[in-house]
């Protein structure tokens, strides 16, 4: 008889119970134990050595003890896990999916012992993704109630743990000044009153020995000089005027002040105004990056602003986090990194801003809305299109809430009160639903930078040399209706028979991406060299479907679709 080799897996959300003689993990293990022992005919025996997650969310599979008896798994140490219940295990569908995919590999199963059913059978698989279904909602609802409960509480002005600020100490839901932290915090507020930069207050603060929360190190407690991004915390942070913070949104704080409300709103006012003019704003070299903040890629990773200077010429990027600290050895990470040229992006964001406002304002942008209103709408958004340079790019970027990159699509968010103000019509008459939009993109690689086409947007895409063959294969087909050859048509404009063939295929293309050609808003990738090896098909039909999917078609694709209408126009032709 085989044996089989049985590891026992426990695991329990929160920590509370654990430090308790028999705890949740022993009476997991219990029942285990005796169903292992209940299979002993089967050759079924307990390996003695204990895997066991304490105070572990069963959301992901990122937990010490699991790690451990996957590898043992994957050592052949190894044949069968022993769960109480299966969400035990994993409460994730697409976690599960991998947990028995490695299983698979190494001939290793799992078992229930109160969840009893066959995994060979197309009912038992059936049955156990029900109820991995169920467990995956358990989780995400208990997360939703413990988001409102905090929601909840953060209304009335609770504080709800996490790090303790500096200045004050924790008081049960609330919070009690430290008043030898709080002086720290009065004199920031009272630098930058004085100063009203952050620079002179960083300098300050150094040459006063100001420090931050201490902590318990080797040394004893001890706290570090406070800098400039610290600094900046504390003086937006509504906390230290007696708010609570929960999102966008403060409530009044049942802790006491350490500063006035007054004093708080001051120092926004100057940081507000400071924000405004940007770093280096006077500079023509330099240019504020208005997407701070603002910009995520796939991974939910913030993009970071960086520079470089050439030739006396500044050049803004948005940059992949991993990538710019180079944090990370797997050249998986840093190849789907992101290195955006700021400007370009920038503009085609408000551009695509622009066309979703326009394509909405006449229908679904407002409720119920006026003639007089609409035409109003339209004139200022045309006023903001026309505009050029920075102010125009920061009136529609003001706007941004968020914007995200997703495979081949890039989401909007646009924030309701400053898309209010820039239409001039109360917040409650926009259509919320419009704020989120989205926007298909191709990307070009160009070394380590990454060139950018939002839509069929291409900013300053004329191809001059596509406009010219345009022309020039309309006149070649006027001359072949004439009657001329291709020998006459080639000697008539100096050029040879192979040349003309090749270019009166453009007189083809249809009326509605000649236009876009000449407009310059032709996807980046259509141009004369790729039309000579890919003709586009004679369907104008076929032509706009490629065009509106954002993607061209290779070679054998063309081949596979076309080549009987391509025939058919060539003997047309001929």
């Amino acid at each position: 008889m085989k044996k089989i080799r049985c590891a026992i897996y426990t695991r329990k959300s929160s920590e509370e119970g654990l430090d308790q003689d028999f705890n949740s993990l022993d009476s997991q293990r219990e029942a285990c134990e005796a169903y292992i022992a209940s299979q002993k005919h089967e050759g079924w025996a307990l390996v003695p050595k204990h895997y066991d997650d304490g105070g572990l969310s069963g959301g992901n599979l990122e937990r010490p003890a699991l790690k451990e008896l996957m590898t043992d798994i994957d050592e052949g140490r190894i044949d069968q896990i022993v769960v109480y219940k299966i969400d035990r295990l994993t409460r994730s569908l697409s976690d599960f999916a991998k947990l028995v995919d490695r299983l698979d590999q190494q001939d290793a199963s799992f078992v229930s012992v109160t969840q009893s059913f066959n995994t060979a059978t197309s009912m038992g698989r059936l049955t156990l993704n029900v109820l991995l279904s169920f467990a995956q909602f358990e989780r995400e609802v208990t997360a939703e109630r413990i988001r409102d409960k905090i929601a909840a509480s953060k209304k009335k002005g609770m504080w709800m743990g996490g790090t303790v600020p500096l200045g004050y100490e924790p008081n049960g839901r609330t919070l009690k000044i430290n008043q030898s932290e709080a002086m720290t915090i009065r004199k920031l507020f009272e630098l930058y009153a004085t100063y009203q930069t952050l620079s002179a207050v960083v300098i300050k603060t150094t040459e006063l020995g100001m420090r931050s929360k201490p902590k318990c190190t080797v040394n004893g407690h001890q706290g570090k000089e406070l800098t400039r991004s610290q600094i900046h915390h504390i003086l937006t942070n509504p906390l230290y005027a007696g708010y609570i913070r929960h999102g966008p949104k403060v409530y009044d704080g049942l802790h006491p002040a350490i500063i006035t409300p007054d004093e708080f709103d001051k120092v926004q006012s100057v940081l507000k105004a400071q924000a405004s003019k940007g770093r280096g704003y006077t500079n023509k070299l330099c240019a504020p990056s208005l997407l701070i903040g603002k910009l995520v890629d796939e991974y939910g990773e913030r993009l970071t602003p960086s520079h470089t200077n050439k030739k006396e010429q500044r050049y803004r990027y948005y940059v992949s986090r991993r990538l710019a600290s180079k944090c990370t050895s797997k050249n998986d990470d840093l190849k789907n990194s992101w290195r955006l040229p700021a400007d370009r992006f920038e503009k085609q964001i408000c551009r695509a801003i622009t066309r979703h406002l326009l394509a909405s304002y006449k229908s679904d942008l407002l409720t119920n809305p006026t003639a007089e209103e609409l035409s109003k709408i339209k004139d200022l958004l045309h006023h903001v299109t026309v505009q050029t340079g920075l102010k125009s790019t920061a009136t529609l970027l003001n706007c941004v809430e968020l914007v995200q990159l997703r495979s081949e699509k890039i989401k909007i968010t646009l924030k309701p009160e400053q898309l209010s103000n820039l239409i001039d019509v109360p917040i409650k008459r926009i259509n919320s639903t419009l704020l989120d939009f989205e926007v298909p993109f191709n990307t070009k690689k160009r070394g380590v930078e990454t060139k950018f086409v939002i839509g069929t947007e291409g900013l300053d895409n004329h191809d001059p040399v596509l406009i010219k063959n345009l022309a020039k294969a309309n006149a070649y087909y006027d001359a072949i209706k004439q009657g001329q050859t291709f020998d006459q048509i080639a000697d008539k404009h100096s050029t040879s028979k192979r040349r003309v063939q090749h270019l009166v295929d453009l007189a083809f293309i249809s009326p509605t991406i000649a236009s876009m050609v000449i407009d310059g808003e032709q996807p980046s990738g259509l141009t004369s060299e790729f039309l000579r090896y890919h003709p586009l098909s004679s369907n104008w039909d076929e032509q706009m479907k490629l065009l509106l999917c954002y993607k061209l078609p290779s070679k054998l694709e063309y081949l596979n679709q076309t080549v009987s209408a391509e025939i058919g126009r060539r003997d047309f032709l001929l």
